[in-house]
Formats: structure tokens, sequence, C-alpha cells
């Protein structure tokens, strides 16, 4: 019996294109024989690292990703709608104590990485279906509770995220992504036979399943799979 093919996905909830690859990724789970390692990182650093400016940065392509967001999200299923003031979302609010509070619920370690999962969900939901703050401890505590975390675990990842141990952590999840050549998020790292193997973006899928052997269905293998 072969052991399943391992792919990291680093992401950061102010990314709209990370929820699409995030999801797709989230219901391919079952369907590859893969195991899915969610690797919350910080977009920022992985920018500022790799020297790599937003499109959002680009009036050009900031016009363009707004049309093609929402293209993408009929095609993916997702319910992403760009916030009303997205320069202020994704650049001067940020996703810093957002990421550091997902990356705390990781490191406690309940269920897995299914908590992790439904806490990034309920953060993206806010930012990119909702047009809600994603920075302020009351607002991370509302998404935490939807994704169904107690009030005592609240306050206990609240004071985990702001801890050394969870900024550390952080930044050398940013930096495994940097290491690997990363320039922007999504990022998939496929292990297949010992090599590791790089995709950019939530619209290498195809490609990615070649190279590891496997089938891809579209955005939604349930759906196309209820047609074969």
């Amino acid at each position: 019996m072969t052991s399943k093919k391992v792919v990291e996905l680093f992401y950061d909830v102010v990314s709209p294109y990370s929820w699409l690859g995030f999801e797709v990724m989230c219901r391919y789970r079952n369907v590859w024989d893969i195991e899915l390692k969610l690797r919350p990182a910080f977009l920022g650093g992985v920018m500022q690292g790799s020297g790599n400016k937003p499109p959002g940065l680009v009036p050009n392509k900031f016009l363009y990703m707004t049309k093609d967001l929402n293209r993408l999200a009929r095609y993916f299923d997702v319910p992403l709608q760009a916030p009303s003031d997205p320069f202020e979302a994704m650049f001067q609010k940020g996703s810093l104590s957002a990421m550091r509070f997902v990356a705390a619920v990781q490191e406690r370690g309940k269920n897995g990485d299914k908590q992790v999962e439904q806490v990034s969900r309920e953060l993206w939901r806010r930012i990119w279906s909702e047009d809600k703050d994603i920075t302020e401890p009351a607002s991370l505590s509302e998404a935490a509770k939807k994704a169904g975390l107690s009030d005592s675990e609240i306050k206990e990842v609240l004071q985990l995220s702001t801890s050394k141990e969870i900024k550390d952590k952080l930044k050398s999840t940013t930096q495994d992504a940097l290491d690997y050549g990363a320039f922007g998020f999504p990022l998939l790292v496929c292990h297949v036979d010992g090599k590791p193997e790089m995709f950019f973006g939530s619209d290498r899928f195809e490609l990615m399943a070649h190279c590891i052997g496997e089938k891809w269905l579209g955005p939604q293998p349930g759906k196309s799979a209820a047609k074969l």
C-alpha cells in the first residue's frame, strides 16, 4: 500500500485567491489520494521577502482582478464578494492579527486541522463576503464562535495569538513558504517521490493533478462525479 501524497497549502485569509484554492483543496481532500496540510502564513511577509508587489497596487490589474473574482466566485461556487474598500481591508488593516489567531488555533491542535479549516473559512467570509473587520479581538472571537469554538477556547486562543511562540511560528511558516520559492498565495507544494513541486495560484489544479497522478474533475468534484 502506497502512502498518501502530501500536499501543503500555504494561505492567508486576506487573499481572495487563497480562499478559492483552499475550498478546492478541502473538496479534493477525500477525492484524491492526498494528505492535505494546512499552512496558515503571512502574505505580507511573503511579498516583502520575495520583493513582489500586490496586483492591487497596479490600477489595470486591480480593475481586472475585481471582474475576475466575480467570475471565479460563480465558477468555484464560493460566496466571494469584494469589500467596499478593498485597499483598506487588504493593505491598511491587513491580516497579521488574523493569521496569528489561526496559527494559535492550529497550535492548540484540537480536532486535527478541522478547527483551523473552520476558523479560516469564517475569517474569509467576514472579509471577502460580509465586508466585516478581521483585525479586532471581537471580530476574531465572532469568527471563532461561528466556527464552533467555545468561549473558553476563544479566550485561550486570543491570549496565545499574542505570544512570542505564535509570532515565531507564523514567521517560521512564512519563511518555509519563501524557502519553497513563494512570491504570493495560495501556494501549493506537492511532495512527489520525495521531491517538492510548487504551484502558485488557484488556476493550476489541472496541471497539479497531472503531476501527482490524479484526475481533475473541476472545482466542484462532487457535481462532476454525479454526472458521470
